[in-house]
């Protein structure tokens, strides 16, 4: 299995890094370290970027294959060493090769590379190689990056367990679930096995995981960053993007990712859609003057307004609310919409798309061990509860007429936003990623098809991939039982500046992220 894969590479690799411990420079703090940080420590010659990426692996080898055990790597880049030895060989020649010189990345394994396994959490693609960059991949590394390891997801991109990965947990308590389906990449910032992540967005899975690891974490709107490489759930959905310990870093990585891509011809609605920096609109007084509407309205029919863990969430929201406005923003508290009641089925409705999604995209590759999503169900390796999810899958297609019913509801609740946002002169929505903690890992998620975990409870995730608006989630600080906490800003499309410049001005202004005292600073 994968996981047997990712041992060995981090005991070679490790091996290795031990070797060079006595010609390293001296120390440097990785832990929290940001892009800047790096390249800073690059150009004074404190840091190489061999060095940098020794201390992730020894992290990696200290707290996710041994120590609290997160299982938040799948596969390590067995050439890490050797590719950071060439970046540093490009340093000493001509400089930073681009603005992500160096700068480890955790990539969910729902991505293709060239030189890794893609086993999108499934032991049926145990192993496989796909020989091509995906799109983002190919732009990462034209900036400098340095791919570091794929991450654990959940199995088909759907919650935290998969055949291929076992269980993901929380790097801030190991009993409890990570969110999903990014679980892996979450765990993995979180916990500084890596300086920045990738993860994918269908109904909320880089938001869940953000939010319940004290991170940053952006779903742009659809067209803006290619999908071309990376397994599809539902194309009018799906998107990729980053999930970081910083806004500042959130944004360079996502002008990275951002623009036209011939072979994702959606993209080419982002054309004149992308500013000439994410990064220069970043300032500590950015959210003076900001019309904000706050929604109160719990969206997860299921959530539990009468519980004490709903008013521990609530507590941090209600001062992160009043911190948005004690650093100027004009909060129009709370904002309601008309069908705000719909969003759940209508996300939850979309069972049209991913049959014939899967089927094309088995479809662009030579041998893949299974060619259609009706084989992957019957294969007999899908953890039960996923199999179930993609049974209900087969046979539905985009002619079918309950598909129009989807598009008629998904462009009623996009009106009904947008008339309550200019009704407002708003610049942005604003809520908590999810009304309740994240739940406790029960002993059958990996074997029972109806396990009550109480997987997501709580989620307002739902509303931007509804109606296709990006949203930003930021740390909002932690419960009164050290329980990480998202805030979530959604605007209207192609405002992923604005919503990081006011995310930029929230973290600066609160400072609530910590890192997870499961995985300490080495020593």
């Amino acid at each position: 299995m994968a996981q047997r894969t990712h041992r060995f590479f981090i005991s070679t690799l490790v091996a290795c890094v031990c070797s060079a411990h006595a010609s390293q420079a001296p120390p440097f703090e990785l832990r929290e370290a940001t892009i800047t940080d790096v390249h800073r420590a690059f150009d004074s010659g404190e840091l190489t970027c061999r060095e940098l990426t020794s201390k992730y692996l020894e992290r990696i080898q200290a707290y996710d294959a041994a120590g609290p055990t997160l299982n938040s790597i799948e596969i390590v880049n067995p050439a890490a060493l050797q590719e950071a030895e060439a970046l540093d060989l490009q340093f000493s020649r001509s400089g930073l090769r681009g603005p992500l010189h160096c700068i480890p990345v955790l990539l969910k394994d729902q991505v293709e590379t060239r030189d890794m396994p893609t086993t999108y959490g499934s032991v049926v693609f145990e192993n496989f190689l796909t020989s091509r960059d995906a799109t983002i991949v190919s732009r990462m590394r034209a900036a400098g990056a340095l791919i570091l390891a794929k991450t654990t997801m959940g199995e088909f991109a759907s919650r935290y367990v998969g055949s291929g990965v076992g269980v993901i947990r929380n790097a801030y308590d190991p009993t409890r679930n990570p969110s999903g389906s990014s679980g892996g990449t979450g765990a993995g910032i979180a916990a500084n096995f890596g300086m920045v992540g990738i993860g994918e967005d269908t109904g909320g899975s880089i938001r869940g995981p953000a939010a319940v690891h004290s991170l940053v974490g952006l779903r742009p709107t659809v067209p803006l960053v290619s999908r071309h490489g990376m397994m599809p759930a539902n194309p009018s959905s799906d998107t990729l993007g980053p999930m970081t310990r910083t806004v500042t870093d959130a944004a360079i990585l996502l002008h990275v990712l951002a623009g036209y891509d011939a072979n994702d011809p959606l993209t080419a609605y982002a054309v004149n859609h992308v500013p000439e920096s994410y990064s220069t609109p970043l300032t500590r007084d950015g959210l003076q003057g900001a019309r904000i509407g706050i929604i109160r309205a719990p969206m997860d029919p299921n959530t539990d307004t009468t519980s004490a863990d709903y008013q521990k969430v609530r507590a941090v929201i209600d001062r992160a609310f009043r911190d948005l406005q004690d650093l100027g923003a004009i909060l129009i508290d709370p904002v309601s919409f008309a069908h705000l009641d719909t969003i759940e089925d209508t996300y939850s409705g979309n069972i049209y798309e991913t049959e014939e999604a899967t089927d094309s995209y088995l479809a662009e590759h030579a041998d893949p061990p299974v060619t259609t999503l009706r084989e992957i169900v019957l294969s007999g390796d899908v953890t039960p509860w996923r199999a179930k999810g993609l049974m209900g899958l087969i046979g539905r297609t985009t002619s079918d007429a309950g598909y129009l019913k989807i598009l008629t509801a998904r462009e009623r609740l996009r009106q009904s936003v947008l008339t309550t946002m200019a009704d407002h002169n708003l610049d942005a929505l604003v809520y908590a990623t999810f009304d309740h903690q994240t739940t406790i890992i029960t002993s059958d998620v990996l074997t029972n098809p109806d396990t009550q975990d109480q997987y997501a409870l709580g989620n307002n995730r739902y509303l931007s991939p509804v109606i296709g608006f990006p949203a930003l989630t930021v740390p909002a600080g932690f419960t009164s039982d050290n329980l990480p906490i998202g805030l979530e800003f959604l605007g209207r499309p192609f405002t992923e500046a604005t919503l990081l410049q006011f995310g930029y001005a929230y973290e600066q202004g609160t400072h609530r992220r910590q890192p997870p005292t499961t995985t300490p600073v080495l020593p």
